[in-house]
């Protein structure tokens, strides 16, 4: 499986990852189930998912307040990427 996941051509071409570099061999890991392991390599993993998930229920059962559920979920996505991202880039170059 691990021969068919796609190249970072951010990192290819500009020597530096970019902010969903690690997110397949995430998924890989998790489906492997190494939960532990899946979370250290893509943080945002989990909240994306989780955030995937609430849009699919809601497309099939549409339900009430969805607005109230899917913005603090979509923010809290988004800040456990750019979070890890600079985690990750201050590990790598400092």
């Amino acid at each position: 499986m691990e021969d068919y996941l796609l190249t970072c051509y951010t990192k290819k071409f500009f020597a530096f990852p970019c902010p969903g570099c690690g997110g397949q061999r995430a998924v890989l890991l998790l489906s492997e189930g190494n939960l532990k392991e899946s979370f250290l390599m893509y943080p945002g993993l989990y909240p994306l998912l989780i955030f995937l998930l609430l849009l699919l229920v809601n497309k099939i059962y549409p339900f009430k307040n969805y607005h109230k559920w899917i913005t603090p979920l979509a923010f809290l996505t988004t800040i456990t990427i750019v979070v890890s991202y600079v985690y990750k880039l201050y590990h790598i170059y400092f």
